[in-house]
């Protein structure tokens, strides 16, 4: 296809997906149960937060932040996948590019950000554990959570609109499965190098979160292998340990998706690596946060006691036994 003018370009076209006589609804009913699971687990952990009432310390509140964040980041992409499996035609409007290109980056943005505060929660609670209640007060911590989501909202804000600016001559095809702004200035009319300057300050700031992460995390773990108890040890480590496995995986997938320094994937590598990126981080953190913290396991306990009461309380409201 030859580049035209801009008016030409009012949509995208994904190549990324298969064709339905390739088998597309065999892709359509995997990635509906994997995004209903995500969804009702991480709703789980949210309510499971909110209802009990012994896990309320900062790091739990930090936790019951990830399923909105997760739920969010997954929403930007996969409802348009799931219809772009069963449709013919996989376009998606330009409007509509920008707006999945902001909320999956901008999401992404903020669970960094929350990830990097956790970690400063963690190494205050292991390194200065008795200073830990006066210092990670509820106000500083809703201070944090706060300015996490609504940092990650603006810092994209800027990059989003270099990116809006420059006419689209085409073509109008997208080689993957949802917008990316790599691909989107691929097809740009004009010189796109002052749009660089936003990748180079988002790549920037991701690099120091994760150098930030690192340096809490050496440092938590020195602390904790210089404990001379065994059980307080473990302890100690379990503490850490599943923000560690988070924040490994998050930034894990982050590098795979966009530290490729130029280098070409197969296609259906290619694929996957898209939807491991979108699918990953919010499939595990609330198996990883509730299956390896004792708290989080009560919490989800009484949050299914407390459905059972409802449920058992509504069942006797409605009974005949009630009504004169």
């Amino acid at each position: 296809m030859e580049r035209g003018n801009l008016s030409a370009v009012t949509e995208f076209i994904f190549t990324g997906f298969p064709q339905l006589q390739d088998g597309g609804l065999l892709y359509f009913f995997p990635l509906l149960f994997v995004y209903t699971f995500i969804v009702i687990g991480n709703l789980m952990v949210f309510f499971a937060v909110q209802l009990d009432t012994h896990p309320h310390n900062p790091m739990y509140n930090f936790i019951s932040i990830f399923p909105f964040l997760g739920i969010r980041y997954m929403t930007a992409t996969i409802p348009k996948m799931l219809s772009n499996l069963i449709c013919e035609k996989k376009t998606i409007s330009i409007t509509g590019c920008l707006l999945q290109m902001y909320f999956l980056h901008s999401l992404g943005n903020s669970e960094g950000l929350l990830l990097t505060t956790m970690a400063i929660d963690r190494y205050i609670a292991i390194c200065n554990p008795l200073r830990y209640p006066t210092i990670m007060t509820p106000r500083l911590c809703a201070r944090f959570s706060a300015g996490s989501c609504i940092l990650g909202l603006l810092i994209l804000l800027p990059e989003i609109v270099m990116i809006s600016t420059p006419p689209l001559c085409g073509p109008d095809q997208i080689c993957q499965i949802f917008c990316d702004s790599v691909l989107v200035l691929s097809l740009a009319c004009t010189d796109t190098s002052t749009t660089l300057v936003g990748d180079v300050i988002h790549a920037v700031a991701i690099t120091a979160t994760v150098l930030i992460i690192a340096l809490f995390s050496i440092r938590m773990v020195t602390v904790v292998l210089r404990i001379p108890s065994a059980e307080a040890r473990q302890k100690a480590f379990s503490t850490c340990a599943g923000h560690l496995a988070v924040s490994l995986i998050f930034f894990g997938h982050v590098s795979l998706m966009y530290s490729r320094f130029n280098a070409t994937y197969l296609p259906v590598l290619d694929t996957t690596t898209a939807l491991m990126f979108t699918i990953l981080a919010p499939f595990f953190n609330p198996v990883i946060y509730s299956l390896r913290n004792k708290d989080m396991k009560n919490a989800i306990r009484t949050l299914f006691t407390f459905g059972k009461l409802l449920y058992h309380t509504e069942l006797s409201v409605c009974s005949p036994h009630y009504f004169p």
